[in-house]
């Protein structure tokens, strides 16, 4: 009897170490996994985002105060410590110099609406605006002082306002250059110097790297099925977005420019 009572005891030992050893070793794949985590992912406007890229509220522990750090960890880094897709990389004063003259009531705008190729909250329609105020201002403090943080609402209410004056103004400058753009796509000559324009308003971004599948400047192959379109097709790929390319390429740019924009990469594949 106490022989048998001996085997069963040491049975069970056992089991209750073999479950210990594959509970430690599960434990330890899900650390390397979580290790091994990508930390950000990159993501542009016109692609489906998702809604998990972070946490729908982050705060610090203890103060519950929002946790910009983690939310730019999680969201913003991707694009802004790499610099893809253009997008000015934290802590490149050169690259903010123009973008912190507007304010930081400006960038918590554009940043909340999207711009360019950055989509609206950066992807995530879960952050709220308190949310993208800290994770703003941790993106820009190493290059501008940040205000004090709590209007958010307030702030980006503010910059929208002063945002739609400004596209009012554009719009009516837009209607002033319809009919040169007509005469334009029409075949005329706008005059327009296409090459600076490329430049400037931010078609080499992308044009230039091959960002996001974007076809290069003066790659036949690539732009040959597009050519083949004609000229009008392309145009309008560009004034209503195609793929992952927002309306306009992200700009303000007008019909006459795009199109001499498109005429300057055209003619550098023929």
């Amino acid at each position: 009897m106490k022989s048998k009572l001996i085997m069963s005891g040491l049975a069970a030992l056992g089991v209750m170490a073999g479950t210990s050893g594959a509970y430690a070793q599960d434990a330890e794949r899900d650390a390397i996994a979580e290790r091994l985590a990508p930390v950000g992912q990159l993501c542009l406007q016109g692609q489906d985002c998702g809604t998990a890229a972070a946490p729908a509220a982050a705060s610090s522990g203890g103060g519950g105060e929002v946790d910009g750090a983690g939310i730019y960890n999680n969201v913003c880094m991707a694009c802004h410590e790499t610099g893809a897709a253009g997008a000015p990389v934290r802590g490149d004063e050169a690259a903010w110099a123009e973008r912190t003259e507007q304010g930081f009531a400006t960038l918590l705008e554009h940043s909340i609406n999207g711009i360019g190729a950055m989509p609206a909250r950066g992807g995530n329609p879960n952050l709220s605006d308190e949310e993208m105020e800290a994770a703003v201002a941790h993106l820009v403090s190493p290059v501008m002082e940040v205000p004090e943080l709590g209007g958010g609402e307030e702030a980006a209410a503010e910059a929208t306002d002063e945002s739609a004056s400004d596209d009012m103004a554009a719009a009516d400058d837009a209607a002033t250059a319809e009919p040169a753009a007509e005469e334009a796509a029409a075949g005329g000559d706008s005059g327009l110097d296409g090459e600076a324009l490329y430049a400037s308003i931010g078609c080499a971004a992308c044009h230039a790297a091959g960002v996001a599948g974007a076809p290069l400047i003066g790659d036949a192959d690539a732009w040959g099925p597009r050519i083949e379109q004609g000229t009008d097709a392309l145009y309008q790929s560009v004034f209503n977005g195609k793929g992952i390319m927002p309306p306009r390429g992200g700009s303000s740019a007008s019909d006459e420019e795009i199109m001499a924009v498109v005429d300057y990469m055209v003619s550098q594949v023929q």
